[in-house]
């Protein structure tokens, strides 16, 4: 057996990024390494000494690597204290290694259940049970165990110890932040067994409101440079280039990304009327659609995007559900943008775009934007939190013509394609379209009709002929007499008014196909 004076430092790390650099530093300082057998094989191929842990214990890997560290003689050497000379005995009697530092990084199980498609027995083998026994064991024996379980640990103690060794405020703070990692482990565990897909996933048993979120990323100030901002959950979205994101752009992105969630066809809207255009665009600042488009190709969708409100566009965010090509990268890299999001980038197109410093560029799961409706939301109120989900039980939306005049087949698909944008505008909110491309938008209003005369106004001479959506009732026949007088031709409105067949008899006064929906789409 070794020099067993030499203090021992014991590895088990998935993530190696930052071992060579702590194994030199241990090394340097004269610790003996032991490891799992594959940080063993790494630390070696640093041209280091490192012993398995097989070796000391005398067992081999178990079960498929579900045993390795999880023997008295590992446990024994992290929860000693050789100062009390009972231990101390124990520890001669059974060959038992003083271990002084433990750094260990759980398997992946966080990254590996953000796949869709991850299956129970993949998720289930990331549950990681050596490596959070390690860090609790280490924690709680923290008066003479440094435990480090994240990189920047990692590079503190390389600090201390090449300068008279940790200290035991150090040591309490590492034991702090690996019970942390424990905790969040855990709780990452519990809500995937938990079915986040049910309709209680949301809410804990008890009624209490149970959250786990990571802090997956620091931003440089909150809405404005007075204040300090954080992202914490899961970042589903990959950065290629350009500058960090800020708080700003992540709520842009996820307005974004909303308006390209698959549009589910009510019941009552004809059939061999959808429309079969297989790209969409959408354009945002803060987080108020500019233009949104279905194309045949990404560039269509883009440029019909871009031209419904090239003002508005300036400096906004983009995102489209199908790759970049050339084409559309031709196209947007002569613009002020903040953000480009799709599911991927030609290798051309992303070459021509990330020479723009500044221009972010992110990748995504084409399932997110409608994952993204179907989560909870949760906002703040009152020092507490609103959450609210999509009810499965809830019946379906229910279109039906209320007028003589019925909308034809491009006024279908118009009002299906408007109505899915105006539910993410705050209300009041009025969309206008035509040919599946945004000409008005307006929202916010503390008025209906101030919305519609705002949307047809911004569409201009288009508005003839167009379709029209607005997210809740008409409280008035005047929301339609100001869509009529714009020349819209076809609108669909939620019933629900105390004046509904005030409001019909205004729409067939003037000629204007009228589709009432069952469903309203409030975004306050």
């Amino acid at each position: 057996m070794p020099d067993a004076v030499a203090p021992v430092a014991l590895l088990s790390l998935s993530d190696r990024s930052g071992l060579e650099s702590l194994a030199r530093t241990l090394a340097r300082r004269g610790y003996r390494l032991i490891a799992t057998s594959g940080t063993a094989a790494a630390v070696r191929a640093f041209g280091l000494t490192c012993e398995d842990i097989g070796d000391i214990t005398g067992f081999p890997t178990l079960f498929g690597g579900r045993v390795k560290t999880l023997h008295p003689i590992i446990l024994g050497g992290v929860l000693a204290d050789p100062q009390s000379a009972e231990h101390a005995a124990e520890m001669r009697a059974h060959k038992i290694p003083a271990i002084s530092v433990v750094a260990v990084s759980l398997y992946p199980f966080e990254k590996t259940v953000t796949n869709v498609r991850v299956t129970d027995a993949e998720a289930v083998e990331q549950i990681d049970i050596g490596g959070v026994t390690l860090l609790r064991a280490a924690a709680k024996n923290f008066e003479r165990v440094s435990v480090l379980s994240d990189a920047a640990a990692f590079e503190a103690f390389a600090r201390a110890a090449d300068d008279g060794g940790p200290t035991l405020e150090q040591r309490r703070r590492w034991a702090a932040t690996a019970f942390r990692r424990c905790e969040d482990y855990d709780r990452a565990i519990a809500r995937y067994f938990n079915d986040p897909s049910s309709s209680a996933g949301a809410l804990a048993p008890d009624g209490g409101l149970h959250l786990d979120l990571p802090l997956a990323a620091r931003v440089r100030y909150g809405e404005n440079p007075w204040a300090l901002g954080a992202f914490f959950g899961t970042m589903a979205m990959e950065q290629l280039s350009g500058k960090e994101l800020s708080y700003n752009n992540l709520l842009d992105v996820d307005a974004c990304l909303r308006l390209l969630a698959p549009i589910d066809e009510p019941k009552g809207f004809p059939a061999g009327v959808r429309s079969r255009r297989h790209v969409r665009g959408a354009i945002v600042k803060h987080t108020v659609p500019s233009g949104v488009a279905a194309r045949d190709s990404v560039a269509q969708a883009l440029a019909a995007a871009l031209g419904a409100d090239p003002i508005s566009a300036f400096g906004g965010i983009v995102a489209c559900d199908a790759g970049i090509d050339l084409a559309a990268a031709q196209l947007l890299n002569s613009r002020f943008l903040e953000v480009i999001a799709a599911p991927g980038f030609d290798a051309a197109a992303l070459e021509l775009l990330e020479k723009k410093k500044n221009l972010r560029l992110l990748t995504f799961d084409p399932t997110l934007p409608a994952r993204l409706l179907a989560e909870p939301k949760l906002r703040s109120a009152l020092g507490g939190l609103l959450v609210e989900r999509p009810d499965p039980a809830a019946a379906p939306d229910a279109w039906r013509v209320v007028t003589e005049v019925e909308p034809t087949p491009p006024q279908w698909r118009d009002l299906l394609f408007a109505f899915a944008a105006v539910r993410q505008v705050k209300s009041n909110a009025v969309v206008v379209a035509a040919d599946e491309v945004t000409l008005g938008v307006c929202g916010g209003q503390t008025n209906r009709v101030a919305a519609v005369e705002i949307a047809c106004q911004r569409a201009g001479a288009a508005a003839r002929g167009a379709t029209l959506a607005t997210d809740g009732f008409f409280p008035f026949a005047d929301g339609i007499d100001a869509a009529a007088r714009a020349g819209i031709a076809a609108v669909v409105a939620p019933s629900g008014s105390i004046r509904d067949e005030e409001v019909i008899a205004a729409a067939r006064k003037a000629g204007v196909a009228l589709v009432f929906s069952t469903r309203r789409y409030f975004s306050h």
